[in-house]
C-alpha cells in the first residue's frame, strides 16, 4: 500500500519512514490502537531533512577525498588517465563518509551531488594546482623546456596544420594561425582552454559520483520501522 508525502506529495510505501524524494519523516499509526483513537509514534532520536547537507562534516569529508584524488587526477601523472574515474569516486566516497554521522543515515540524490560537487571544485582546484606547478618546474628547473617545445611543434602546431589543410584553408590563413598558435600567447590560451575543459569535465564526474553514491545509500540504508 502507497501513501502520500505532506511535503512533496510523492508516493511513499506504507512501510517507508520516510519520503525517499525529499526526506520527510512519515507518521506511523500502531495497528493495536482503538479506531478514531490511534496516536502517531514518536522518534526516540532527533530527525534532519534527508534533502538539506550540513556544511560542517560535508566538507571535512570532501577535503579529505579531494585533495588526493585531485592529485592523481592531473595529466602529466601515470594514473592521470583515471583521473575521472578517480573523482567519481572521491565524490561517492565522500557521501559514503558524510553519512557515518547522519540521521537519518541517507541522503536525497540532491544532496549528494551537492556534496559531489564540492568535492569536484576542490579536486579540479588541486589538479590544476598540481599541473601548474609540475608544468613550472619542469621548465625552469628541470630544464626541459625543449621537450615541451618540441612536443607543441610536432603534435600540437604541424597536427592542427595539417588538419587545417585538408579542410580547404588556404595556406596564408594557415600560415597566421600556425604562428599565432606558436607565440606565447596561443600557448598559454590553448594551455588554459584544456584546463579549463579538464577541470569541467572532472567536477561533472564528482557531482555525478555523489548523486550515485546518494542512490545507492538510498536504497541500502533507507530506514524502516
Amino acid at each position: 500500500m502507497e501513501i502520500t508525502c505532506n511535503r512533496c506529495h510523492q508516493a511513499v510505501l506504507a512501510e517507508n519512514s520516510y519520503c525517499p524524494a525529499c526526506g520527510l519523516p512519515q507518521l506511523m499509526y500502531g495497528a493495536d490502537a482503538p479506531l478514531g483513537q490511534a496516536q502517531p509514534v514518536r522518534w526516540d532520536e532527533p530527525v534532519r531533512d534527508a534533502g538539506s547537507v550540513d556544511w560542517k562534516p560535508a566538507l571535512r569529508a570532501a577535503l579529505l577525498l579531494a585533495i588526493p584524488a585531485g592529485v592523481l587526477s592531473f595529466g602529466l601523472s601515470a594514473v592521470g588517465l583515471l583521473g575521472f574515474v578517480w573523482m567519481a569516486v572521491a565524490g561517492a566516497w565522500a557521501v559514503a563518509i558524510y553519512l557515518r554521522s547522519q540521521r537519518p543515515a541517507w541522503i536525497t540524490i540532491g544532496a549528494g551531488a551537492r556534496i559531489g560537487l564540492v568535492t569536484g571544485l576542490l579536486g579540479a582546484w588541486a589538479a590544476a594546482a598540481t599541473m601548474s606547478v609540475s608544468l613550472f618546474a619542469m621548465r625552469f628547473f628541470f630544464h626541459q623546456g625543449k621537450v615541451f617545445d618540441d612536443f607543441w611543434q610536432i603534435q600540437v602546431s604541424e597536427k592542427a596544420s595539417q588538419q587545417w589543410a585538408a579542410a580547404g584553408i588556404d595556406a596564408q590563413t594557415i600560415l597566421a594561425a600556425k604562428t599565432l598558435l606558436n607565440s606565447p600567447e596561443g600557448r598559454g590560451g590553448v594551455t588554459l582552454s584544456i584546463m579549463l575543459f579538464l577541470v569541467l569535465a572532472l567536477v561533472v564526474f564528482a557531482t555525478a559520483g555523489g548523486a550515485l553514491g546518494a542512490r545507492l545509500m538510498g536504497r541500502t540504508r533507507q530506514p524502516e520501522v
